[in-house]
Order: C-alpha cells, then structure tokens, then sequence
C-alpha cells in the first residue's frame, strides 16, 4: 500500500493529490460500529493541505452532522479555513474524535461547538439548531452528513429494527433539522445533504442504506425549489467509496471487502475525506453555486454506472 504523511512537506505541490494518497491493500483490522476514526490505520486524509481558502464563507455559522470524523472532519476543517464557525454533531462514544475535530477547526482559527446525542431524538435535532444559533448568533449552513451502515449479506439479514435505524438516522433526522433550521435560514445560505452514489443505482448489500439515502436525494430534491423561492439552496454531494470510519465500522462488511476498499474504481483506489470536502465548499459557497439548486453530485472516482 502507498502511504506518506498527512501534512506533505515543501515538494508536495510537485505531485499530484491522486498520486498521494494510499491505495489498496488497506489493513483488515474492523472495529465494532461506531468505531473511532482515532483507531484506523491508515489514518483517514482530512487536512487537504493542497486546498487554497478565498474566504467563501467568512462570517457564517454551519452545523454539521457526524463532523466528528470522516468526511465531515474535513468539512469541518475547510469550513474554517473559509472563515466559518461549525458546530458538530457527534454521537457520545464518538467525543475522542470530536475533540480532534474541534483542535482542526480551531486551529484555522474559527470556533468549533461540539454537540452529542443521537440524532434519532426528533427533539435532539431541534436543540441541536437551538444551541448552533445561540452559540454563534446565526445559522448559515446545514450539512447533514451523519449515517448508520449495517450492510446485509444475505436478504434475510434485514430486519424490521434495522431498517428503523437506519431510516431515523439517514433521512428523518435531516427533515427534523431541515424544518428547525427553516426559521434561522435566509437568502444566499445554504443545505447539504450526504448521499451515496449507491443511491443512484442500488446496492445488494447496502440494502436499507442505499434506500435510505435514495429517498434523502428525492427529499432534497422535492424541497428545492420551495427553499430556492427563499433564497436558500439545497443540494447533494453522492460519495463513492471512500476511508472512512463508518465502512471501517461496518459489521457486514467483510474484511475482504475492506482490504480492498475502492479498488474497483477506475482510480483504483477510495476517495479521502479531504477530496470530498471541496463539494460541500462549492455548495455552501454563494460566490460558486448561486445558480445550482436541487443538483446531486457524484464523487465517486470515475464510477459512472448509476442505472
């Protein structure tokens, strides 16, 4: 596998960002869900020292959903870097990768308000929005990105109660913050919601989440055009594979699977979080997407089989 350190040195911007990030064959170690980002080897990519901020977001408040790690981490951290404070949503076990995230953030020299529960909790959401505002006065950007993966193997894997979870925390949750968050939004502000490219096509083991993330896409995309008429866009980033915690944590994924992680992309290789984040900038950014409403966009490393 190749591999180089998180923060390349002064000969980086001589090589390409694809050319340095790892490949397959990736470790087999699993960690039982919700795993800590802490705790996987390699280290997810998160900083993206390459990206250059033009203060796309000074002065604005995000919140985002599962910022704690993966790619919202990286959200996060570029958030900051274009002048935003975020607040993160994270789950209780998760606080040792918060805390992380909240050094990254703060470290780019914005302020970053950590937020545990479990997003289930319609009234969990509503208090997340609540605290976000009166943290910082405002509230400019939503990013729901937070997720439970549980894929099946077998069709008779999938149970009612998964199903439930997987529902609650995929989709319902983003319309709990979405409708908390309407009274706080104005013109030229923003919502992200972090699909999947399986989404677009199906998946025979990711059953419950690829349906759960197919009906976000068809949420956002109905709310569009009404939050539009507010000024307000609404838009999807659909990841393809990509190293993060939540693969790593997932209980069906084979360890197989998992070695060879995005291998089947045509970049042979997944995404790191720091390549994804640069959409959710591109979203939130009024300057960049002023005329982009209701879109989804696949970042999935050339795979362009969505049938």
């Amino acid at each position: 596998m190749r591999d180089q350190q998180t923060n390349p040195g002064a000969d980086a911007p001589r090589q390409s960002q694809g050319a340095s990030e790892p490949t397959p064959e990736f470790p087999a170690h699993k960690q039982d869900p919700p795993g800590l980002e802490a705790e996987m080897t390699p280290a997810p990519r998160y900083r993206a020292p390459r990206y250059k901020a033009a203060g796309k977001l000074t002065g604005k408040a995000a919140l985002i959903t599962g910022g704690d790690s993966g790619i919202g981490r990286a959200v996060a951290v570029l958030y900051a870097r274009e002048g935003a404070d975020v607040a993160i949503v994270h789950l209780p076990e998760e606080h040792r990768d918060a805390e992380e995230t909240r050094r990254a953030v703060e470290a780019e020299g914005r302020a970053c308000l950590l937020l545990p529960g479990d997003l289930r909790d319609a009234e969990f959401c509503r208090d997340v929005v609540a605290r976000t505002v009166a943290e910082f006065g405002k509230l400019n950007i939503l990013v729901s990105n937070a997720a439970y993966l549980n894929s099946k193997l077998e069709l008779e894997q999938l149970t009612a109660d998964d199903w439930d979870r997987t529902f609650k925390t995929n989709v319902y949750a983003c319309f709990h913050l979405v409708m908390a968050a309407l009274p706080h939004l104005g013109q030229g502000d923003a919502i992200i919601a972090t699909a999947t490219e399986e989404a677009l096509k199906g998946s025979d083991t990711m059953i419950d989440y690829a349906a759960s993330k197919a009906a976000l896409i068809t949420f956002i995309k109905s709310i569009a055009s009404h939050l539009a008429r507010r000024g307000i866009r609404a838009n999807v980033v659909a990841p393809g594979p990509t190293w993060t915690v939540l693969n790593n944590s997932d209980p069906h994924m084979p360890r197989e699977g998992l070695v060879h992680l995005g291998d089947e992309t045509p970049l042979g290789r997944p995404a790191q979080p720091e390549e994804l984040a640069p959409a959710y900038v591109y979203f939130a950014s009024e300057a960049d997407s002023s005329f982009t409403v209701g879109e989804v966009l696949a970042v999935t490393g050339g795979e362009t089989d969505t049938r």
